[in-house]
């Protein structure tokens, strides 16, 4: 029997829509993007901030669940296939055809070149970015989950064997514990002291061990927690008091960036920082998996539209958002009026793609990672 957990559908579409407001906020933060306005926004930078604690852990860690839900049925061949054609397809025809745009308008933008699109795009092969062109940008996300797949196969086999199975079990009672759950955080910390200050994120996967090690982490968590029922009384046992200790969490990681701003490298100071925001983290994840446990777990119409269209909008939407926000940070108005019209216009311009083209022809829907419709008759 398939037991479908909708409180990780309404997650993930939901993730999928903070990721989306978050890149559309990027163009107004004080940290680098491809395109910037030419005002600062505060708000901005400290929304951006805050999301960045806990956005892409949210991202792996449902990833995870999706995987255990998955292997629930499958074989691992068919596991393996269904990953490669869901994952790394979309991924590389992204790559070729979808963010080729993203480095066109940052080129142009920054006036590094002139020109139509179409004369630039054989350029596009021309080194790897940022000296060069070629780049998977956002679709990092699309491969490294690809990998860990892979990589964590056999683990997760064998921990579907009796013996496995036993240790999930004690390590889900360990988790039910009170404070049991916060203990996952631990594994995380010494990952972020030891690689952070050499490693700071270059989302390439062999000049990023620090996320690589910590996101694959949370994607063996999330399998854990799809696996055992125990993970989730544990979740539901502390998410109120994950909430206080995220936001006390928030707030002393707030004062230290702004008290102390520590560099990253290795002192004490920075591993002190690093700890509190790994707790900090798994503090929020605890939290928001509770209250999608206690007031999500329902379906209808929208989640199961919004489901299927999750992959696909991943795939378009900074795309979208670089060539919509390239003209409107031109314009001579604020930036809340900037915002909306770089939000709205493309989420429309998305939706309306997916809708008009992506899902109704299997070639758009294999393309991006979608099931075939059946044939009729």
């Amino acid at each position: 029997m398939r037991e479908r957990r909708y409180d990780i559908d309404w997650l993930r579409v939901s993730a999928m829509l903070v990721v989306f407001f978050y890149h559309s906020g990027r163009f107004f933060n004080e940290r680098w993007w491809f395109v910037k306005n030419a005002e600062i926004s505060p708000t901005a930078t400290v929304l951006t901030t805050f999301a960045d604690v806990w956005m892409m852990p949210l991202f792996f860690i449902l990833s995870g669940f999706g995987t255990g839900f998955s292997l629930r049925f499958r074989s691992a061949s068919e596991y393996a296939l269904e990953r490669f054609k869901r994952l790394f397809i979309p991924c590389l025809f992204g790559s070729l055809l979808i963010v080729p745009p993203q480095v066109y308008f940052e080129r142009v933008f920054k006036g590094q070149l002139h020109g139509s699109y179409l004369r630039w795009y054989p350029h596009f092969f021309e080194g790897v970015y940022p000296k060069g062109n070629f780049s998977w940008h956002h679709l990092w996300f699309l491969i490294y989950l690809f990998v860990f797949s892979m990589l964590a196969l056999p683990l997760f086999l064998r921990l579907k064997t009796e013996p496995g199975q036993g240790l999930v079990s004690r390590l889900a009672s360990l988790c039910q514990k009170p404070g049991g759950v916060f203990l996952l955080a631990i594994p995380i910390i010494p990952i972020e002291i030891a690689l952070r200050p050499i490693f700071p994120g270059l989302q390439t996967l062999v000049t990023d061990w620090a996320n690589f090690l910590t996101y694959i982490t949370l994607f063996i968590y999330g399998y854990l927690f799809a696996s055992e029922a125990g993970f989730g009384r544990a979740v539901e046992k502390h998410w109120k008091a994950a909430l206080v200790l995220a936001l006390c969490c928030t707030g002393a990681m707030a004062f230290a960036i702004i008290r102390y701003d520590p560099q990253r490298g290795y002192t004490l100071a920075y591993a002190l920082t690093s700890a509190l925001k790994v707790f900090t983290c798994w503090f929020w994840l605890v939290t928001i998996l509770g209250l999608g446990q206690r007031f999500l777990n329902f379906s209808n119409r929208g989640l199961q539209y919004a489901n299927q269209a999750v992959l696909p909008f991943y795939v378009m939407h900074q795309t979208v958002i670089i060539t919509i926000g390239f003209y409107v940070v031109q314009s001579h108005t604020g930036i809340p009026q900037k915002y909306l019209m770089i939000s709205t216009a493309s989420f429309v311009a998305i939706m309306a793609a997916y809708e008009l083209v992506i899902r109704r022809f299997n070639v758009t829907r294999f393309l991006f990672g979608m099931r075939l419709k059946p044939r009729a008759g």
